[in-house]
């Protein structure tokens, strides 16, 4: 697949992100960035590899309106964008293989290079900086405080550096991992028997 490809797919995979968020466009973006560098230390194919990165989420602001998980949603759409622009169908199988199986937590696992790098890439985008900011966009946008924040960080995210497929993303996962450790700590220190204090003591 050319780069003037890979830009359609661009320019029609941001028609679905109307609004930012912890599962924006930019969240999709740095997935992408990830794939390149993951794909070229391991030896992907980067024409599964990059459309797959590119519509993995794409169907994420449609989930909570249709109830469709966004994984499959977002195979489908794929897989009719690209038949439609005569991708050759054996590539196509294996992009919508990447998307489906990209979400950690669903039963469909990565049996490909392409999609296990997907997925460490998507896991990577969790942890880290990126991943902190990331957490407490979500709990504002589910309606919780720090206290359910807290709670996904220690309840999924502190276990993703075990789940990495990739030596790459091994690697890479390290440094976020001690980050996210040193902010969890950090968190708990300040908000330990916040709940006890009385303003009026």
């Amino acid at each position: 697949m050319e780069n003037t490809g890979i830009e359609k797919i661009l320019f029609f995979v941001e028609t679905f992100f109307r609004k930012s968020g912890s599962h924006g466009l930019d969240h999709t973006l740095r997935v992408t960035r990830l794939c390149v560098e993951i794909g070229k230390a391991e030896g992907a194919d980067m024409q599964i590899l990059i459309p797959a990165a590119l519509f993995h989420d794409v169907a994420r602001p449609l989930e909570k309106e249709t109830g469709i998980p966004h994984e499959e949603e977002g195979a489908r759409i794929a897989e009719e964008y690209l038949r439609s622009n005569g991708c050759d169908e054996n590539r196509i199988h294996a992009i919508v293989h990447a998307i489906r199986s990209h979400r950690y937590s669903t039963g469909t696992k990565p049996e490909t290079p392409e999609a296990k790098i997907l997925s460490d890439a998507d896991k990577l985008d969790a942890i880290g900086a990126v991943g902190i900011a990331r957490t407490f966009m979500q709990a504002g946008e589910r309606g919780d405080g720090i206290e359910g924040a807290t709670a996904h960080i220690h309840e999924k995210l502190l276990k993703l550096r075990e789940l990495m497929y990739t030596d790459t993303a091994k690697e890479m996962a390290g440094e976020r991992h001690t980050l996210l450790q040193q902010f969890a700590g950090a968190l708990e220190d300040e908000t330990i028997n916040s709940g006890d204090v009385h303003l009026w003591s």
